[in-house]
């Protein structure tokens, strides 16, 4: 008899006791540092494990949860055997998993710098199938509302992927990068859920014709996962983000892509960095470096050293910082190059001066930032809107710190004329933490007027 659903794992539940999902999670990170073990734990896990979503852990996990109780079994712990789950003979008893998100991102785990990826994320093994049939319509991957070109596209189980459906996943992901450019990520993340959908639906769909055709849609796949993470980072949407990057990483490592692999840590390093996990940071960083290395972009080099850079900062690591800093800027003088990655264009002198005002301020040396931020500004391209607003509120939060308090806000006003146009939680964010320094100087008039209209917009 086939089972028709997930079996809540009761014991798991019962071992937590009254702990809630986060400090229980927070116990197994403790106990995985006791024995070396590094495993990004969360409530979502948590959850996931006493739901029996994830009916055997990863080795990585076992290794933990063992330690944790000691003299148990995985059985004993309420978990299935692994040749249960593993192998052929448990998907032809087993019902294909519901739609859910990948595990989140694991911190750096091995000597090598590389990250784990989690065992229980078979990238290949998606949903969009009904009964060996998956259906996708060539416009479901049109981003916009508009239909692509291509007619509507019935997939068969066996079907021969082509030339249409790989261009019309490299065309979503330019879509969603376009429309990031002008609008910033709330807005936009929902939607782009379901482009990637579809390109999923294809990796099931069936083989393509040639090796050239697998691999560009490997990696427009996975470009469009790092793209719809992206959006969940930039709206706060922090663990959904993670998990894209996780899916983008586990597919760049089975289709051995040196590129997406490299634009994978690059995004998560920048997503530790901005989550409070400096250290996690750096070592994605330096990761991404590695496999960045042959690829002959010395730009993307360049970005990767500010990643680390940024992660350095947050460890407080000045010269470690300083020497980062130093490496991108030697390598972004090199110039662009043929090898230079598409997801690359907005990587130019404002967005170099932008990422090293943010290091500095990380480190409290706000007239340094400021300096830096005023460069970002006046060298910015007008074509990316959103990166109007951000550098502006980056501005205004430095200047605020520096006690440049007239500036400051003169420069939150620039930002707040923005905002009708670009939905950011995260550029949100940056402006409320500057209004926050500013208000003790609410008496002033040029300060005052801004404060008044950052609650008025935040209200509204």
């Amino acid at each position: 008899m086939v089972s028709t659903g997930a079996v809540p794992n009761v014991v798991f539940r019962q071992l937590r006791g009254r702990r809630s999902a986060g400090e229980f999670a927070a116990a197994v990170r403790r106990a995985a540092r006791e024995i070396g073990e590094h495993v990004a734990c969360d409530a979502r896990y948590i959850g996931r494990v006493e739901s029996g979503e994830i009916r055997c852990p990863n080795y990585a996990y076992e290794r933990v949860f063992l330690h944790m109780f000691p003299g148990s079994s995985l059985a004993d712990l309420g978990f299935s055997a692994r040749e249960a789950v593993r192998g052929r003979g448990a998907r032809d008893t087993v019902p294909a998993p519901s739609p859910s998100p990948p595990p989140p991102l694991p911190p750096p785990a091995t000597g090598r710098g590389d990250i784990d990826i989690d065992e229980e994320s078979d990238v290949l093994r998606r949903v969009f199938m009904t009964s060996g049939t998956a259906t996708v319509a060539a416009a479901s991957l049109s981003f916009d509302g508009t239909r692509a070109a291509a007619a509507p596209v019935l997939l068969p189980a066996q079907r021969r992927v082509g030339e249409a459906e790989v261009a019309a996943v490299e065309k979503a992901v330019r879509q969603i990068r376009l429309l990031d450019d002008r609008h910033g990520g709330d807005g936009l993340y929902r939607r782009a859920g379901r482009p990637l959908r579809a390109a999923y639906a294809l990796l099931d769909s069936g083989t393509t014709t040639r090796r050239a055709t697998a691999d560009r849609l490997h990696a427009g796949a996975g470009e469009l996962a790092i793209s719809v993470g992206w959006l969940a980072h930039d709206s706060g949407r922090f663990d959904d983000a993670r998990s894209h990057y996780a899916e983008a990483l586990a597919m760049a490592r089975l289709a051995g892509d040196a590129a997406l692999e490299a634009h994978a840590f690059c995004n998560a390093s920048f997503l530790a960095r901005d989550t409070g996990r400096p250290r996690e940071a750096v070592r994605a960083a330096e990761a991404g470096q590695r496999a960045a290395r042959a690829l002959g972009s010395p730009r993307l080099l360049a970005l990767l050293a500010l990643r680390e850079a940024g992660g350095r900062a947050g460890l407080g690591d000045r010269t470690g910082c300083d020497r980062a800093i130093g490496r991108a800027r030697a390598a972004f003088e090199r110039g662009p190059a043929a090898a230079d990655p598409e997801w690359m264009t907005f990587f130019r002198d404002a967005e170099l001066e932008l990422l090293e005002a943010q290091c500095w301020s990380a480190l409290g040396d706000w007239s340094r930032a400021a300096r830096h931020g005023r460069r970002a500004v006046a060298l910015q391209d007008a074509h990316f809107t959103r990166n109007l607003a951000l550098y502006r509120a980056q501005l205004t939060g430095d200047l605020a710190r520096a006690g440049l308090a007239d500036e400051a806000a003169s420069t939150g006003h620039q930002a707040l004329d923005l905002l009708d146009r670009v939905r950011s939680s995260r550029i949100r964010g940056m402006l409320a933490g500057a209004a926050r320094v500013l208000e003790p100087r609410g008496g002033a008039a040029g300060v005052a007027t801004f404060l008044t209209r950052h609650a008025d917009r935040d209200r509204h």
